[in-house]
């Protein structure tokens, strides 16, 4: 499995590297059960720290994307199977919905901010349990 981040982006590395974690399952490369490779191997590969990589694994098993084995490694979890029979059908809905707001005249700086925003709301919302 080889990833790739850049420090050029704006976007903290460990974020990347969660980011490719995840599109690696929803595209198939990863499938439940599968280990992913160690802290040290990825970490040497993308020349970062490796608490750069201990805090992408973390961070995903805190979603319960992956599954961390004390001596053993971390592994994609079970429950991401669901998970990615959804992705198809929740990638359509995006593209329908960009599709309507660019039909609309909206650039995609106003689209990205708008699903910022409702993203942001929508946490705010679970958070607070769904009381307002």
């Amino acid at each position: 499995m080889l990833f790739r981040v850049s420090p050029n982006t704006g976007l903290p590395l460990y974020l990347q590297l969660m980011e490719q974690i995840r599109h690696a399952i929803e595209t198939g490369g990863l499938r439940a059960g599968d280990q992913l490779p160690t802290i040290r191997a990825v970490a040497e590969d993308l020349v970062v720290n490796p608490n750069t990589v201990v805090r992408a694994y973390r961070e995903l098993e805190r979603e319960g994307i992956v599954e961390l084995k004390h001596g053993s490694g971390a592994f994609v979890s079970e429950s991401v199977v669901g998970r990615a029979k959804v992705t198809p059908k929740a990638q359509n809905i995006v593209q329908v919905a960009v599709q309507r707001l660019s039909d609309c005249g909206l650039t995609d700086d106003e689209i990205r901010r708008l699903f910022d925003n409702e993203l942001a709301l929508h946490r705010a919302e679970k958070s607070s349990g769904g009381k307002q």
